[in-house]
């Protein structure tokens, strides 16, 4: 009994002293920026990830912006996916750039006139200035610093889906391609789906990406999303390539992950094999 009692006594001590000579190495993904922004008057917090092989390489890149991309955002979620595509060697290489929010209503949504949500969200509407700081800062930021090959696309969920959709419509130039996943296309009573056909034959024939889905969200949610598939199909115009799949066994909360994903899968699939 006693030789038992000393050995674990013994290991006790044993461990807490070989754990001292085990020092933690940082786990390093991607880049952090305090951007210093004029159209906010303060810094924005902008992420990259950069594939593999990124520093021992001269090639150029496509870059996907992420809405919601802050360290405590998605993104870690959304450049795992494009480290995985790299590693197995299922999509072509892309910079991730996380763009964070800091208030969400403010930055995504465009102004609504409803009384209820104005009360509950006085800060609401100024997507337009988010935008503008996409544009004048975040996108020239990237494009100076990184070996960018011109190609862009702009993702978001729930709200920043809606700022998705709200891009394409109004600065569809912006981007080449866009994902809306679960946008809140609720917002201002459906006010920017109702008038998505207006906006669409303003539009040029340039080629365009617009890829739409939502969960099993029912009501304003998917009244919305009709409307407004209705008007792609309507008013579209031939080079926009627009797809819009119902993902019905998922909610608002599960939808993302396996939509980012096939998402990567279309924007960034790899060239026909020249075998």
């Amino acid at each position: 009994m006693l030789r038992i009692v000393a050995a674990v006594a013994a290991l006790a001590f044993a461990v807490p002293a070989a754990a001292q000579t085990v020092e933690p190495t940082p786990i390093v993904i991607g880049q952090s920026y305090a951007l210093p922004s004029a159209t906010y008057g303060a810094t924005r917090e902008i992420n990259v990830w950069l594939p593999p092989g990124y520093a021992e390489s001269d090639q150029t890149y496509p870059v996907l912006y992420l809405l919601d991309g802050g360290q405590a955002q998605d993104f870690h979620h959304i450049s795992g996916l494009a480290q995985l595509g790299t590693i197995v060697g299922t999509t072509r290489d892309v910079i991730v750039v996380g763009v964070a929010s800091v208030d969400r209503r403010n930055e995504l949504a465009l102004p609504t006139e409803d009384a209820e949500l104005i009360a509950r969200y006085p800060t609401q509407g100024q997507s337009i200035r988010f935008r503008q700081f996409l544009n004048d800062e975040v996108l020239p930021f990237v494009e100076a610093r990184y070996r960018t090959n011109g190609e862009t696309a702009l993702m978001g969920e729930s709200l920043a889906g809606l700022f998705v959709v709200e891009t394409f419509l109004k600065e569809p130039q912006m981007f080449d391609a866009y994902v809306a996943v679960s946008p809140s296309l609720w917002w201002d009573g459906g006010q920017l789906a109702r008038q998505a056909g207006a906006h669409l034959r303003d539009h040029s024939n340039d080629p365009r990406t617009l890829i739409l889905t939502l969960g099993d969200e029912g009501g304003e949610m998917q009244a919305a999303m009709d409307v407004l598939v209705g008007n792609l199909r309507d008013f579209a115009m031939p080079g926009v390539s627009w797809t819009y799949e119902p993902r019905p066994t998922e909610s608002h909360a599960t939808i993302y992950h396996g939509a980012a994903l096939d998402a990567f899968r279309r924007l960034y699939a790899l060239p026909p094999s020249q075998d």
